[in-house]
């Protein structure tokens, strides 16, 4: 007697084609916004150009460098705005002092020492976490508020105790003017994003998701957990670092020490909180929402009420609405506003099947 064998005709290879398909359509998507950032200074004001587009754009690369560590890491900081104010001091000074060196090295240099000041502030992280660690992070921002002030070297003895952003120039372009700085600061924003794209998809990205589910956890399978969160420490003030460069030299032109004290930092950390942690287009929703939301709130009194409301008021109102919407995302979704826009894209495709 022969045995019968019997052949299983293996599965139709769709999973491959759709994960290509979902690659093309998503690359697609990312040219097409491209294009769209790249062309907006040609078809709005001034005024958008200055207020909302380059802060909008540099408050989402210091909420990405938070999102790193928090959000990524499981790191709890409330001292963001004291490494952007590290790495607008550094740039300034390495402009100042080094003038041969190019733009984009002094960025770039400016973020490497915030990376440093991180890493030091960040040796604590091996011994202590939680609460604790957010002072420690808290403490860090005052110091170095209080050494930019104290110290008149920082900001070269200048009487007003503030950095001017020099001349802006790379390459016999003139970076100064709205077009110029915006394209700037889009060019940085992309690249970085880009690089903390695939710094989550390779092994460190997933080191950093492994110590912030159960450190325990991950020092069990032999990753050295201290190391890890220097690291993010380190990597996170680097683009915190050459965030607060383009704060000051991009949009503001000049700061000053009190330019990036503790309500920056509460402001970067309420954009993670609003776009979702541990996710990239969060930074983005959650800057934007951060940007927006005055200029709506203003336009709803005019429009409501006839100017009757006085704008310190409406201030009021934006704290508290501030306030709800922080505590309502830490209880009902703490991934934010980028899983919520996930969820409604997942119910419009099988819309009205259901929804």
């Amino acid at each position: 007697m022969s045995a019968s064998l019997h052949v299983f005709p293996s599965p139709p290879l769709v999973a491959p084609v759709e994960l290509v398909v979902s690659r093309r359509r998503h690359a697609w998507v990312w040219l097409g916004l491209a294009l769209v950032l790249a062309s907006l200074p040609w078809w709005v004001s001034t005024y958008w150009i200055n207020a909302i587009l380059i802060p909008t754009l540099v408050l989402s690369l210091a909420g990405l460098g938070l999102n790193l560590l928090t959000g990524y890491t499981g790191q709890t900081s409330v001292g963001a705005a004291g490494f952007m104010a590290v790495g607008a001091f550094a740039t300034y000074g390495l402009l100042l002092r080094v003038p041969p060196l190019p733009l984009p090295l002094a960025l770039l240099g400016g973020g490497v020492i915030a990376a440093g000041v991180g890493w030091l502030f960040g040796l604590p992280s091996g011994r202590i976490k939680g609460f604790y660690l957010m002072v420690t992070t808290l403490a860090s921002q005052f110091f170095l508020e209080w050494l930019f002030v104290k110290f008149p070297w920082f900001y070269n003895n200048a009487s007003s105790g503030t950095i001017s952003a020099p001349r802006l120039q790379w390459g016999g372009w003139d970076l100064s003017g709205p077009g110029g700085r915006y394209g700037l600061t889009l060019a940085c924003v992309a690249l970085l994003t880009w690089a903390a794209a695939n710094l989550v998809r390779s092994q460190t990205g997933r080191n950093w998701m492994a110590v912030r589910d159960m450190d325990t956890a991950a020092a069990v399978i032999g990753i050295p957990v201290e190391r890890v969160k220097r690291q993010a420490f380190a990597v996170s003030s680097f683009y915190l670092g050459i965030a607060g460069a383009l704060w000051a030299f991009a949009y503001l032109g000049t700061a000053s020490a009190s330019s990036f004290d503790i309500n920056r930092s509460f402001q970067i950390l309420f954009i993670i909180i609003i776009g979702g942690m541990g996710s990239l287009a969060g930074n983005f929703i959650g800057a934007a929402f951060i940007s927006l939301l005055p200029i709506a709130l203003s336009a709803a009194g005019q429009w409501l009420l006839g100017g009757a409301v006085d704008p310190g008021q409406i201030q009021n109102l934006q704290k508290i609405l501030f306030g709800v919407l922080i505590i309502g995302f830490l209880i009902r979704e703490p991934d934010g506003l980028a899983r919520l826009l996930t969820l409604w894209r997942e119910r419009l495709a099988v819309w009205p099947l259901r929804f």
